[in-house]
């Protein structure tokens, strides 16, 4: 979307066309899908409308399923009706990751993930209908395994999810008579020996030792074994059984890569130049989380092999010299090469509890706790995209200061139909049978037999 608003604005009228081809009709700022999920922002103001804030390009909702370099057509395949080809001169690949799973038992049919807003609601909607549950019944078995959470993956996604969803179930027991924040389990699980490992070891130890203070239980090197029906079981021996399983274990590029025909890393990224170029093609760009970038700034300072990390931080930095680059691929000029020192990281905990770490010429910063919580709000705060999804934003958490959350669970939006089609549903004949009274059946089959038998009479 960034490269896109970027090639528009350098464009002169009439100089090209652009199209944007994606399976969703908008873009998602991903660093606050953990908020959304506890409710301290709207989902609607965590997605950016393509077509609102393109309004000068093409955009195609669909899936580019093939790519044919020769003759540069992309193959789309469309919400509805039969795929067709669009023709480009120049091609900007950026398809973002997805999450990165493992051949674990039961994860596929017990596991929600954290990639899109949907999941994100999802996820809210379903620990508060757990609530629900366990406040409505009386055996212990479902009460325990409805107030049991499991999270896998320690890193930004993971910490901050969980930090925020503990928040948020915190926050609702108030008004379940039943229900104490003593009665939940919430369980971090992760293969490292740390967590947060973007935002340094120190700040790091801090991180878990807050959570730990919650009553979270973290049990690192460790990985998760099973959850088949529900039942984890960890390879420390740990077992619990709970209906919420939430993986957050890493991201891979979109394996969509595969079936391009571009070259790739050893993990999957497309392999692109400084330039972001992809390698052996001077028409054709890549950046992201799925483009594996050389950190020229890192590889600088003394590190070899550094490629840039998937983070939002040089996504967006990326998008802007792309849309540079291709400007000056269609007029002839050279190309430009993508060099960002990090600025640091921030992640949020919860409500009023955050770490950041900040770079400023050669010192390196630590917050953490309230004013670690500011730096990671304002930092996300200002690189949302656009001024509209920026003022909601800050308007919500502004009007966090004053009202309550809100501890409402909406999962029959999932299935909106449902109610209205138990209503709707036609009578079958073997309903109306069954409703009959016994000896009854067989009155109408045997009235219509003596009315064939008078017809054939008839026309006899």
């Amino acid at each position: 979307m960034y490269a896109a608003r970027r090639i528009l604005k350098k464009m002169r009228y009439g100089e090209a066309t652009v199209t944007v081809v994606d399976p969703r009709s908008y873009m998602t700022y991903q660093p606050f899908l953990p908020e959304a999920a506890a409710g301290s922002i709207s989902p609607r103001h965590v997605v950016v409308p393509l077509r609102r804030v393109l309004p000068h390009a093409e955009v195609l909702t669909g899936r580019v399923t093939s790519i044919d370099q020769d003759r540069r057509v992309a193959a789309v395949s469309p919400l509805v009706g039969q795929p067709y080809e669009v023709p480009f001169d120049y091609l900007v690949v950026a398809l973002g990751a997805v999450s990165r799973t493992f051949p674990i038992p039961g994860l596929a049919e017990q596991g929600i993930g954290m990639k899109g807003v949907e999941e994100a609601i999802g996820l809210r909607n379903h620990v508060l209908e757990q609530l629900d549950k366990a406040d409505s019944t009386t055996d212990e078995e479902i009460r325990r395994r409805a107030l049991t959470f499991v999270f896998v993956g320690g890193g930004f996604a993971g910490a901050e999810t969980i930090g925020e969803v503990e928040d948020m179930a915190r926050d609702a027991a108030r008004y379940y008579p039943s229900i104490t924040r003593e009665d939940m389990r919430f369980v971090l699980v992760d293969v490292a020996d740390k967590i947060l490992p973007e935002v340094g070891p120190k700040l790091g130890e801090w991180g878990l030792e807050h959570l730990r203070k919650r009553g979270i239980e973290v049990h690192l090197k460790t990985s998760l074994v099973s959850c088949v029906g529900g039942h984890v079981e960890l390879s420390n021996g740990v077992t619990a059984d709970s209906h919420t399983i939430v993986w957050t274990a890493g991201v891979k590029p979109n394996p969509a890569l595969a079936r391009y025909g571009l070259p790739l890393g050893p993990r999957g990224h497309v392999d692109t130049l400084p330039t972001l170029q992809i390698r052996g093609s001077d028409s054709m760009w890549s950046a992201g989380d799925n483009a594996q970038v050389p950190d020229l700034a890192a590889r600088a300072a003394g590190e070899e092999n550094a490629w840039c990390p998937p983070n939002a931080q040089h996504a967006l930095r990326q998008a802007k010299l792309l849309g540079d680059n291709v400007i000056a691929g269609l007029r002839g000029f050279p190309q430009k090469e993508y060099k960002h020192a990090s600025l640091g990281a921030v992640a949020g905990l919860g409500l009023r509890k955050g770490v950041a770490m900040i770079k400023v010429g050669g010192l390196t910063l630590r917050f953490r706790g309230r004013i670690g919580w500011y730096l990671h709000r304002g930092y996300h705060g200002m690189a949302v995209p656009t001024w509209n999804r920026k003022i909601r934003v800050f308007a919500d958490w502004t009007l966090a200061l004053f009202l309550k959350r809100e501890v409402v669970a909406l999962g029959a939006m999932e299935r909106p139909r449902e109610e209205f089609y138990e209503a709707a549903a036609p009578v079958t004949a073997a309903a109306v049978t069954r409703a009959e009274p016994a000896g009854q059946a067989a009155e109408p089959a045997e009235r219509g037999g003596r009315a064939q038998e008078k017809e054939k009479a008839a026309a006899g």
